[in-house]
């Protein structure tokens, strides 16, 4: 297929899923049926991490200083009125843990100095060393080009900050409404988790190593842009050393969450999307050697903030996406059928989408009971046991006939009802053409069978 046809025919289908993921959505701006939802909505211990992003959110919202008080206040109503309301609803609520990620991460700058932890400057590289057997980092960083400048900067400076949002736009296109629940928790509490480490963990990059050497740090450094310098350089502009700067966690070199959020993002689409599996972990380990060839981490900072992906993905990812429904659209049959077989959802089996009854297992075999018409004995009797001469007034005289006897053998299980529109072959074949070769097996009550040929008449042939 020529790559022009090939282009539109992907905008075709984009196009295609983003109308359907739109038709999808709850389009109410009415706040009273958020609040009727909660209602009704049966709370179970579950609900108890909602407590988590409260106590979170208003313990960080006190002790930050800018924006400062009242205007502050506007982040809780604003995010309520978010959460109230069912078209923003159903975006915002899922996203909850990352919202809880972004307020904890800007809002620890705020913390007191004297309350902070030391910060560790040579446990990292010391354990690489001793782990690794050498400083990998540093061996990755004493040949640059800017080449290498560039093929790192678009996965670490520009990938980290727009696949996120890219992975979440194809698994709301593309895929069940649970698998972008997931993300939203999965990625969110992994970010938290991290940064929280960082906070309560800070340990040097490798570029303070560079700057600094292994000289006590104090959280009054700024932070440094490491190898990103080289791009701001190469693009005639400070935006990275500005940004990094200014970093509210300056040192949060363990666990990398560049490293983290690769190896989430490629996890998700190995699982949803399994023919872009190889793209996607390649992507990921650019990064890896992206973070150590800028100097922002090293190893075992990747190794950890890809442990803790790994660890979140699978705590996170429930039994029924597991199976087929992880690469099942989400719309038409294929979703609903497999949230049913899977015990999930309201799908409809094929035999209730039909009317018909699921079939039992019984000994060696299948049967099928299948309805009929209570009024009509002769339906109820299999064709092979009935008799020729036997009316419906004298049911006692359906016998088998002796010249079958041989091929029948005694019923041991109940014999199978005929469908009720089912016609008795017998009474298909029309007696007035049999008789006329002196056979009819209905109308007289008995077999008929023709008369012997004299030899005078076979000789005459």
């Amino acid at each position: 297929m020529p790559p022009r046809s090939s282009l539109v025919l992907a905008g075709n289908r984009l196009y295609a899923a983003f109308h359907a993921a739109v038709a999808r959505m709850d389009k109410s701006l009415n706040p009273r049926d958020t609040i009727r939802r909660l209602q009704t909505h049966s709370f179970s211990l579950s609900d108890l991490v909602y407590l988590i992003h409260v106590f979170n959110s208003a313990f960080w919202l006190v002790i930050m200083q800018v924006p400062g008080f009242p205007v502050k206040l506007l982040i809780p109503v604003i995010h309520i009125g978010l959460l109230l309301v069912p078209l923003t609803s159903q975006f915002f609520l899922p996203a909850l843990p990352v919202t809880t990620y972004l307020i904890t991460f800007y809002s620890s700058q705020f913390i007191p100095n004297n309350r902070r932890p030391s910060i560790y400057v040579s446990l990292l590289p010391t354990l690489e060393s001793v782990l690794f057997g050498a400083n990998i980092s540093d061996l990755l960083t004493r040949y640059t080009h800017p080449i290498l400048d560039v093929i790192a900067w678009l996965p670490y400076g520009v990938g980290h900050f727009t696949v996120p949002f890219i992975v979440a736009i194809f698994l709301w296109l593309f895929r069940p409404r649970q698998a972008l629940h997931l993300w939203g928790r999965a990625f969110g509490w992994m970010n938290f988790v991290g940064v929280v480490t960082q906070i309560i963990f800070p340990c040097a990059a490798p570029w303070y190593e560079v700057i600094f050497g292994l000289t006590p740090a104090e959280y009054s450094m700024k932070g440094s842009p490491g190898g990103l310098l080289r791009i701001d350089n190469l693009l005639h502009g400070h935006g990275y050393t500005v940004a990094f700067s200014n970093s509210p966690v300056v040192f949060g070199a363990f666990p990398s969450l560049h490293s983290a959020c690769a190896t989430m993002e490629a996890l998700f689409l190995a699982h949803f999307f399994p023919q872009v599996a190889s793209y996607a972990w390649g992507y990921a380990a650019v990064l890896y050697w992206a973070t150590m060839y800028l100097t922002h981490h090293y190893l075992i900072d990747v190794v950890g903030g890809s442990c803790l992906a790994i660890a979140f993905f699978y705590f996170f990812l429930p039994d029924d996406l597991k199976g087929p429904l992880a690469t099942a659209s989400p719309t038409g049959a294929l979703a609903n059928g497999t949230a049913h077989i899977n015990g999930h959802g309201n799908g409809r089996s094929k035999y209730e989408q039909y009317g018909l009854e699921e079939p039992h297992l019984e000994g060696d075999g299948l049967s099928y009971e299948l309805s009929s018409d209570p009024g009509s004995d002769e339906e109820n009797t299999g064709i092979a046991y009935r008799s020729p001469g036997a009316t419906p007034s004298n049911p006692g005289s359906w016998e088998t006939p002796t010249s079958a006897m041989p091929l029948i053998q005694p019923a041991t299980k109940h014999p199978r009802r005929s469908h009720k529109h089912t016609a008795s072959i017998a009474s298909l074949i029309r007696a007035d053409d049999r008789v006329e070769d002196g056979w009819s097996p209905i109308g007289n009550g008995s077999f008929v069978f023709p008369p012997a040929q004299t030899r005078s008449e076979r000789d005459a042939r």
